[in-house]
């Protein structure tokens, strides 16, 4: 295969591509680099398949009135005292402070000079999966990688990475089970999307990597049980294998961001345990998998406004204290959640106020026994970094802190009741402008938006949704007393949606027709992004760089 042109709208090696081509998309679409992911998809395509029905067997039953708790079949893996995950892997010792982001050349460059111990190269739910993110996502890891990763913006300035010895360690996050490769074809089916990020960029760049000192990481999101964990682990053994790279040099943080996983994080480092680097808190999913999971479960499990769902409310205290315990009884990382706001040096009073609620958190997670935690801007960097060294001072983590003070208590991972808090007609809206917002600059390419000085990406815009949904199907009543229906809702749709900035070539009447379809449907769709990416998300040719287009007339 010599050229972008090669492949696309031809079967090469049982694989057919289906986009327009993109710049240097030979580079990652190497026949071996395409025969390695095509391996690792025919050799677990009947698994995932399985295991995306047992999902929706275990919704099904969750709906219907069954609680999750605690498994009977897996106690003699949380009660044998034993066994161990492997030590912490070279450049992941101390985690205490992890930046997130996309992974277009500018927010990569950004991300590997914010001074942050990690960075999470995100390419799942603040990254658009459009064929030229995929493709350019891959082709800036390597260049990064290669440190020949640049940048100038549209008004001229210039972005460079800094000295290497002041890089964090990459940790790269694939997409998860249920989101397809539509643009990459096996007989006619497309493969599975965290198939396809994860073997690209393991297969070119895992040797690269062990050559740095370091080693092929990654982030595991949306996994509900222990079963998808001993898959993905399947999966490492076998890309191991086939590139003749030693058992065990891979190694993957899990996202607990479902509800069912809360209640199987031992068995998820288990299944894990020779690749397990840790587990983190995923809040923002976690909180949409509850609403997602117990929509008509009645008042028990409706929540209030976003705004006022906090660290601190029973379930998610629950959640994060037990993750910590699970962590450190079995020698693993726990690395907390996301600060995600955004600073804004137009308006200082509102930003020391959110610094100090920054502060404030992450003063929580340390004290808990966190080993390191997330945010979403560099300016963050410092202030989560200072509230770290003055728990850890030197020492790289805190694994040795065994929370043995926690009970395992599967039934307070279900208060849900004891959230305080109200549900405000300007949650309402702020559900609706979030929602709208966040999908229309979705469908343009951009999956991480900042929206009123908060990063929003797509667990937040599934929030707004579901809150929305689960309100008019469980007739939840206001602080003010105002039954929330449909009709309500659909009034309040229309006066913010007026109220929206439009532009040309905007896609905000196909992101009103999605969130219409998600938040007001008689149906749950399962993940709004599903029907957004086979539906609504079209590739157009990219221009070629002048430079290809004069080579090509040579």
């Amino acid at each position: 295969m010599n050229s972008t042109n090669s492949l696309n709208g031809f079967t090469f090696n049982g694989i057919t591509l289906t986009a327009p081509p993109i710049h240097r998309q030979d580079e990652i679409l190497t026949s071996e680099a395409l025969d390695f992911i095509a391996a690792l998809n025919r050799s677990t395509t009947a698994r995932r398949q399985e295991l995306l029905q047992a999902r929706q067997t275990r919704r099904r039953q969750i709906l219907s009135g069954t609680d999750p708790r605690y498994l009977r079949e897996t106690s003699g893996i949380r009660e044998d005292p034993r066994w161990r995950v492997a030590p912490p892997a070279p450049g992941l010792e101390d985690r205490r402070v992890e930046i997130t982001g996309p992974v277009d050349a500018k927010m990569t460059i950004n991300a590997l000079n914010s001074g942050a111990k990690v960075w999470l190269a995100d390419m799942e739910d603040s990254s658009t999966p459009t064929w030229g993110n995929v493709i350019r996502g891959q082709v800036n890891l390597i260049d990064a990688l290669e440190r020949r990763i640049n940048f100038t913006s549209p008004e001229g300035k210039e972005y460079r990475l800094a000295p290497a010895e002041e890089l964090p360690t990459i940790v790269v996050r694939p997409r998860g089970w249920h989101l397809p490769e539509k643009h990459l074809l096996i007989n006619g089916k497309p493969m599975a999307g965290g198939i396809v990020d994860f073997g690209l960029f393991f297969f070119h760049n895992a040797r690269r990597l062990i050559a740095q000192g370091k080693g092929p990481y990654f982030y595991l999101p949306k996994i509900e049980n222990h079963l998808e964990a001993r898959l993905w682990n399947d999966i490492f053994v076998q890309a191991q294998d086939l590139l003749g790279i030693p058992q065990g040099t891979i190694r993957a943080t899990v996202l607990i961001e479902t509800i069912t996983a809360a209640f199987e994080m031992e068995e998820i480092l288990y299944e894990l345990r020779d690749h397990a680097a840790g587990l983190n808190a995923g809040r923002w999913d976690y909180l949409f998998s509850v609403i997602k999971n117990f929509r008509t479960r009645g008042p028990r499990f409706v929540l209030p406004d976003r705004n006022q769902i906090t660290m601190t409310a029973p379930f998610m205290r629950a959640y994060t204290e037990q993750l910590v315990r699970a962590c450190h009884r079995r020698g693993a990382m726990a690395i907390g959640g996301m600060a995600a706001f955004v600073p804004n040096r137009r308006d200082p009073e509102a930003n020391a106020n959110a610094m100090e609620k920054v502060r404030a958190d992450k003063t929580r997670e340390a004290n808990d026994g966190f080993d390191g935690s997330w945010v979403a801007h560099p300016d963050l960097v410092p202030v989560a970094m200072e509230v770290f060294d003055d728990v850890l001072g030197w020492n790289p983590n805190q694994i040795s802190r065994l929370r043995e003070d926690v009970e395992l208590d599967d039934r307070a991972l279900l208060d849900v009741a004891g959230t305080k808090g109200t549900i405000t007609e300007q949650g309402i809206r702020d559900n609706i402008w979030v929602g709208i917002q966040y999908i229309e600059s979705w469908l343009r390419g951009h999956g991480a938006v900042a929206l009123n000085n908060l990063m929003e990406d797509a667990a937040t815009a599934e929030i707004s949704r579901s809150q929305i949904w689960q309100w008019i199907h469980s007739q939840a009543i206001t602080d003010t007393g105002e039954l929330i229906t449909f009709d309500w809702v659909t009034e309040m749709l229309e006066e913010e949606f007026a109220k929206m900035p439009r532009f040309d070539a905007d896609r905000f009447e196909d992101a009103l027709e999605i969130f219409e379809a998600v938040a007001l449907g008689e149906e749950f769709p399962t993940f709004l992004t599903l029907s957004a990416y086979s539906n609504y998300l079209d590739e157009t040719p990219e221009r070629e760089p002048a430079r290809t287009a004069q080579l090509a007339a040579a």
